[in-house]
């Protein structure tokens, strides 16, 4: 057996993106970070291996997306800027986003409305474990949770979109940062900040630890952003391309399956494509991942993988086995990035420059890299994980 080995590795000033037997890679444009911490790598464009001829998606997306084009420009009224696709109700595109912080411990599975949003970022919060924190713009389900502490990387998130974060709590350090951020206070949400009912309340389930019975209501929440004055449709600086049906390019490849080997093995993140639907269908450490409300897996029209720098910090979390520091991850600047769309894989870049933009997606040669229309998961992990071919079409990502 073949296997074929794609090494993402952080040496500053560089990101170095090799595949093991193919030829060296070319230098791209440097994207200059905001930010005044440690800027993330530059992105150097990665060799291609051979790929086979491209196979039209099988399935259609249910509701009808925007009109592709290689400049992005404003969506149509009642298309959701975040997925492409025309919403039920278009008055939701009128007000403010939520990003809302959701446990991913074991004991929470399955997780209520992980299917309603429109971004769902998985990313490392500490002692190995991933967390997620939920973008709900275009549809919301009757509640989100459990809920649990917010990280450093939500004083991002929500300066992404705009958005108003709903969270229960977080360590001394974090509540520092974000009492200092422009977030604070109009666009924090949190029972620890004096925000309790309606907007949070307790579901009891038996055999559920109490931390893990905290849910948040998605109308309440937009409720008090109107009460605070800040409710209103976002205006984004920068926007998402979609586009029906899979690009050709030189950098993409056939995959039905991948694997993220995140270091809790209770979080391993496993995604399937499924033909028949288009979609990619989730499963957690070897179950099956499903969304309380509905019973249905857990599903993404695209799961994009970002490489971004982890950097630990003097912040502690807890201090359970020793204790553990909070991470900072970069999300700003630029790294590169794999998009998974219709059973195929694209390699290419991620850039933010500026706080307020979203996180946007480049091809290798630099045109905006296009989204299936619909819902999306960023895997954010660190800047060095390698991935493997460990089948035809399967890859595993080792962080």
């Amino acid at each position: 057996m073949n296997h074929k080995y794609l090494l993402i590795a952080v040496t500053l000033p560089l990101l170095l993106l090799l595949i093991t037997g193919c030829g060296n890679a070319t230098p791209a444009a440097t994207a200059t970070p905001t930010r005044t911490a440690e800027p993330a790598a530059t992105p150097v464009p990665p060799t291609a291996l051979p790929t086979e001829t491209p196979v039209p998606p099988t399935a259609t997306p249910t509701e009808v997306a925007a009109a592709p084009s290689q400049i992005v420009t404003p969506f149509p009224p009642g298309v959701n800027p975040l997925t492409g696709l025309k919403v039920a109700d278009p008055e939701m595109l009128e007000h403010i986003p939520l990003a809302i912080k959701i446990s991913n411990s074991p004991a929470v599975r399955p997780q209520a409305g992980l299917n309603s949003a429109d971004i769902l970022f998985e990313h490392y919060a500490e002692g190995n474990i991933t967390r997620f924190t939920g973008i709900f713009y275009g549809t919301f389900p009757e509640r989100v949770g459990s809920v649990r502490s917010g990280r450093l990387i939500d004083l991002e998130i929500p300066a992404m979109y705009q958005g108003i974060f709903a969270f229960s709590g977080m360590s001394g350090g974090v509540k520092q940062r974000f009492r200092a951020s422009d977030l604070f206070p109009d666009q924090v949400a949190s029972p620890d900040f004096g925000i309790g009912q309606p907007y949070f309340y307790r579901v009891p389930e038996e055999g559920k630890a109490f931390e893990h019975t905290l849910y948040a209501d998605p109308v309440e929440l937009r409720a008090l952003a109107d009460e605070r004055g800040i409710d209103g449709p976002p205006e984004f600086p920068q926007l998402l391309a979609f586009m029906d049906a899979p690009p050709v390019l030189s950098n993409m490849f056939e995959v039905h399956y991948f694997e993220i080997n995140y270091l809790a093995g209770t979080c391993t993140a496993e995604w399937s494509y499924d033909a028949a639907s288009g979609n990619w269908l989730r499963q957690t450490a070897g179950q099956i991942h499903t969304d309380y409300l509905t019973g249905e897996q857990v599903r993404a029209s695209n799961v994009v993988v970002i490489f971004a720098n982890h950097l630990p910090t003097d912040i502690l979390e807890d201090t359970h086995g020793g204790g553990h520091m909070s991470i900072e991850i970069q999300t700003w600047g630029s790294g590169s990035a794999l998009l998974f769309r219709d059973g195929k894989m694209y390699q290419g870049y991620w850039n933010r420059a500026a706080r307020g933009d979203m996180l946007t997606f480049q091809d290798t040669s630099g045109n905006p890299l296009p989204l299936k229309p619909g819902n999306s998961w960023f895997q954010l992990v660190p800047a060095n994980t390698t991935a493997e071919e460990f089948e035809t079409g399967m890859y595993r990502f080792t962080p």
